[in-house]
């Protein structure tokens, strides 16, 4: 397999390790040849004039590299152990394997980062009852919970209590995975790094008052939070100035939760792939404290008043714009830059409680994404207030067109890949194969990708009776795909064909 190749300057023996398993020194990387295997300078290869890099392809005892691991961590190594076809990142550097067997052990999966994620649909929530969330009255104060919302000090679970604006409700699911986290994190660090336990969690209300970070997808920055309680729902519930701090709108989408301990431990920037867009969904940056000023507009524009004043019933009957009437309103970014930008938040209409409702997103119930179409238009359709014919447009416009019309111009003026070192080309190389190891090439946009969804913007066509512009558009495309794929065999034409 390719892994990175290190060398230990005293000892001078190759190892994989960071530490020489020998003499204990720290290893260096050494640069080779990927054709020939020679060591290079930064200069590149001499001979082959290729470039060199920090790995090349060795021959590994996967049974005695299991075997030895796991005899230092003192544990029988399971019965069932995944691993990877290969690494992705830039020196293929590979996880202790120490990790990979705990991680087993314990039944857990791990993300291209080192670290181990739950997901759940984003929901807002400002207030909570101890009684909602799990928790007790003395486990509450330990937390700094001492008063209700009304200023009465906090002995009853049914009280309401506002919520602190890095606390964070999960899901029991979610507490029953971080559970087996936890156990892999304290047995990481008894066997490997020889400490003591950090969390010592028996059951889920253990972890109550633990660190986590959340962590929304295409970014790379993490938001403190601390696990106040737990719900029945499928949901992560935080304050929507939590949420916003990860760019998050609450509007449906899932986000990621960690366990504090797992990502200070475990990730590592060198884990993640060199291709562009690498370091996406990555905890690159841990924000510890979440600023008012610093979130979205979204959540500064989150009214946060017990009740409405009259002027605001007056005014809807002007129909007026938003923003203007927002100066009567009591909402967030009136606040910034005070105290009151934290706490002091009130709610117009209360709730029994919040655990009541679907336990799961409707989006999550449907596996293709036809059938999350179909179920949108249909629920267009039972809506009087909604024009289904305008919806069909604007999915339609907004993507289907534009995801066909992509793919199509992405399959002109697609490169090529590499099967085997993965190594990427903006036009076929003249020898046919891979110029640095000789593997086949590949395509990196296929047909399939391009009429995914043409049958169902026919359909969106038809059924609403859109616009004949959109009609001859339909076959415009499907004539530039049938052109481009459709070719039959060239028949060699005779000089009497053009009489």
């Amino acid at each position: 397999v390719e892994l990175t190749k290190r060398k230990c300057p005293i000892c001078k023996n190759y190892t994989l390790k960071v530490k020489c398993d020998a003499c204990g020194c720290e290893t260096v990387h050494e640069k080779s040849c990927l054709r020939c295997g020679r060591a290079v300078q930064d200069i590149g290869c001499s001979i082959c004039k290729t470039g060199g890099v920090m790995y090349q392809r060795q021959p590994i005892n996967f049974k005695e590299l299991i075997g030895n691991a796991s005899a230092s961590l003192g544990y029988q190594s399971p019965k069932m152990l995944r691993g990877v076809k290969g690494l992705t990142n830039l020196d293929k550097t590979p996880e202790m394997i120490e990790k990979g067997i705990l991680r087993a052990k314990h039944g857990l999966s791990v993300y291209k980062d080192g670290t181990i994620r739950f997901d759940a649909t984003n929901a807002p929530l400002t207030h909570i009852k101890p009684v909602e969330i799990g928790v007790s009255i003395e486990k509450m104060h330990q937390m700094g919970y001492l008063s209700d919302t009304q200023g009465l000090p906090l002995t009853d679970p049914n009280q309401v209590c506002e919520l602190k604006i890095q606390d964070v409700v999960i899901p029991w699911s979610a507490g029953k995975y971080f559970i087996q986290i936890a156990a892999f994190i304290d047995d990481l660090l008894i066997r490997v790094y020889k400490q003591p336990p950090f969390y010592s969690a028996k059951k889920v209300e253990n972890l109550v008052g633990h660190l986590l970070f959340g962590l929304a997808p295409h970014t790379c920055a993490c938001i403190l939070g601390r696990v106040v309680g737990f719900t029945d729902r499928n949901v992560i519930y935080a304050h929507p100035v939590w949420h916003s701090a990860k760019r998050r709108d609450c509007d449906g989408d899932e986000d990621a939760i960690m366990l504090g301990l797992d990502t200070l431990l475990n990730f590592s920037r060198i884990f993640l792939p060199a291709q562009i867009g690498g370091i996406m969904d990555a905890p690159i940056l841990l924000i510890p404290f979440v600023n008012t000023k610093e979130v979205q507009r979204q959540a500064h524009d989150f009214d946060v008043s017990a009740t409405y004043p009259v002027e605001f019933y007056k005014k809807t009957l002007e129909k007026l714009d938003a923003r203007p009437a927002s100066a009567i309103m009591d909402i967030i970014s009136h606040r910034l830059g005070t105290e009151a930008q934290y706490e002091g938040f009130q709610f117009t209409t209360p709730c029994s409680s919040i655990n009541l409702g679907n336990a799961d997103s409707s989006y999550k119930e449907f596996k293709s994404m036809i059938d999350k179409l179909h179920m949108q238009l249909e629920l267009g359709e039972r809506i009087d207030a909604v024009d289904d014919r305008r919806v069909a447009l604007k999915v339609l416009n907004t993507h289907l067109m534009r995801d066909i019309a992509g793919n199509l111009r992405a399959f002109s003026t697609q490169g090529f890949r590499c099967k085997s070192c993965n190594k990427k080309f903006r036009r076929l190389p003249l020898q046919g194969k891979c110029p640095s190891c000789g593997g086949k090439l590949t395509l990196t946009v296929y047909r399939g990708g391009i009429e995914k969804y043409l049958v169902a913007a026919q359909e969106l066509v038809d059924k609403y009776g859109l616009p004949k512009y959109y009609t001859q558009r339909m076959d415009l495309i499907k004539e530039e795909i049938a052109t481009m794929f459709d070719n039959k065999k060239p028949k060699q034409a005779k000089l009497f064909d053009f009489k």
